[in-house]
C-alpha cells in the first residue's frame, strides 16, 4: 500500500510538473502575440555552434513587422513550405499521411510535412533532437500558437525568425546578406529563391542556384498564383 501511495504521489508530482512547463510555454506564447521575442531556442543553439568554432561569431538577424516585408516572399514561402496555411488549424493532415506513406515505403524517413507553425513551435522553443516526445510537444506549442495568435502574427514571427544562411536569420537579414536590399525590396524572383533554400539554408550562399534548387523554383513559382496570404 505504501508503495501505490508513493507512485500516486510520483504521478501527481509529474502531471504537476508536466502542467507547469506547458503554462510557462503558454505564458510566453501569449506575451509573443503581441511583443516579439529577442531570440529563439534555435538561434541560441546556432550561436552557441558558431562560437565553438570562432568565440566572436554573432548572429545577423533584424526585426521588421509584418508591412515591411516584401509580399512576394510571403507568397512564396508559402507556396514553397505550407500551402494550406491559411485554412489550417496548425497540421496539415493530408501531408502527414501522405509523408507517412511515402516514408513507409522507403522503410525511412525521407519526407516531413510540417507546417508554417509546427516549424515556429520548433523553431521558438525546442531543440533539434528527433524523439516522440519532443514531437509531441511540438503538436501541444502548436496548438498553443494557432489558439493565442493570428495567422498573420505567425507568419511574422516564422519570417523574422527563419534560418536563411550561416548566421542569418529573419527576412531582413536575409535580404540584405543575400542580395543587398530591404525585405520590402525583394523581387519576385529574388522571394522564390530564398523560399527555395529554406530546406537547407546554409548550403547555399548569395544567390546560388543549383540544378536542385533551380527545379525547387520552378515548383514555387507554379504554386504562388493559388498562394493566399493572410
Amino acid at each position: 500500500m505504501r508503495a501505490l501511495r508513493r507512485l500516486a504521489w510520483l504521478l501527481a508530482a509529474l502531471a504537476a510538473a508536466v502542467l507547469l512547463v506547458q503554462a510557462w510555454y503558454y505564458a510566453r506564447i501569449l506575451g509573443w502575440a503581441h511583443a516579439a521575442p529577442a531570440s529563439t531556442a534555435f538561434m541560441e543553439r546556432r550561436l552557441e555552434q558558431m562560437r565553438a568554432k570562432n568565440p566572436r561569431a554573432v548572429l545577423r538577424h533584424q526585426w521588421v513587422p509584418y508591412a515591411g516585408i516584401s509580399p512576394q516572399l510571403k507568397r512564396a514561402v508559402i507556396a514553397a513550405e505550407d500551402a494550406k496555411f491559411i485554412d489550417h488549424d496548425g497540421f496539415d493532415w493530408e501531408a502527414i499521411q501522405k509523408a507517412m506513406e511515402k516514408n513507409e515505403r522507403r522503410g525511412r524517413v525521407v519526407a516531413g510535412a510540417s507546417t508554417i507553425s509546427q516549424q515556429l513551435a520548433k523553431n521558438l522553443f525546442l531543440s533539434g533532437e528527433r524523439s516522440w516526445l519532443r514531437k509531441a510537444q511540438e503538436a501541444v506549442i502548436t496548438r498553443m500558437l494557432e489558439t493565442a495568435m493570428d495567422k498573420r502574427r505567425i507568419l511574422e514571427l516564422y519570417l523574422n525568425f527563419a534560418e536563411w544562411g550561416e548566421g542569418v536569420f529573419g527576412a531582413e537579414a536575409a535580404a540584405r546578406h543575400h542580395f543587398g536590399v530591404s525585405a520590402a525590396a525583394l523581387d519576385g524572383e529574388q522571394a522564390v529563391w530564398l523560399a527555395a533554400i529554406l530546406p537547407s539554408p546554409r548550403r547555399y550562399e548569395h544567390g546560388r542556384t543549383t540544378a536542385y534548387i533551380a527545379h525547387r523554383m520552378d515548383v514555387v513559382r507554379a504554386r504562388m498564383g493559388t498562394a493566399q496570404i493572410p
